[in-house]
């Protein structure tokens, strides 16, 4: 870890610097209050591994399998259920370098995280984790489906950002 992703680390951390809107727009989410300290935890940790000293703010919402389809549907014309989608509001060669960096939204689906967690074998909360670290970095402008390199690129920022995030 970097000195400016340490510094980074403990902005988050200690001053609260990250802002979270959550919507449980769902039974199990909303019965579920592991969650937002969770995505808190995956989001803050992303954006200290990318050295991102500034405030944040991110929406986060925990949604049916019906509402992620139509969302899919509506804006990536793809009529299917999908397991986490991403909003970002900046490019990244866009975003500010100073004031409050708005990311944008962050839609997961509870039933697609729990059968991906399920086949997988491991955790529904680690899953989450690793959807909230995965949306988080589409947000700051990575994307895994541009090239094999940039694929390549994410799935070593994500692995490295879940290992320090969830170590269950």
């Amino acid at each position: 870890m970097t000195v400016k992703q340490k510094l980074a680390a403990l902005l988050y951390r200690s001053f609260g610097r990250l802002k979270i809107d959550y919507d449980p727009a769902c039974p199990e989410a909303e019965a579920d209050k592991q969650l937002l300290p969770l995505i808190r935890r995956a989001v803050a940790a992303t954006l200290a591994y990318e050295g991102i000293t500034q405030p944040a703010y991110v929406s986060v919402q925990i949604c049916t399998p019906e509402h992620i389809r139509e969302l899919n549907a509506s804006y990536r014309h793809k009529d299917a259920e999908t397991d986490v989608l991403s909003f970002p509001l900046w490019e990244r060669d866009e975003r500010p370098e100073k004031g409050l960096l708005e990311l944008g939204d962050i839609v997961i689906s509870y039933r697609r995280a729990a059968e991906q967690a399920a086949e997988l074998g491991h955790s529904l909360h680690r899953e989450i984790a690793f959807l909230a670290i995965h949306s988080t970095l589409h947000l700051l402008g990575y994307d895994h489906e541009r090239s094999p390199e940039e694929d390549e690129d994410m799935c070593r920022r994500q692995k490295n950002i879940v290992s320090s995030v969830y170590q269950k």
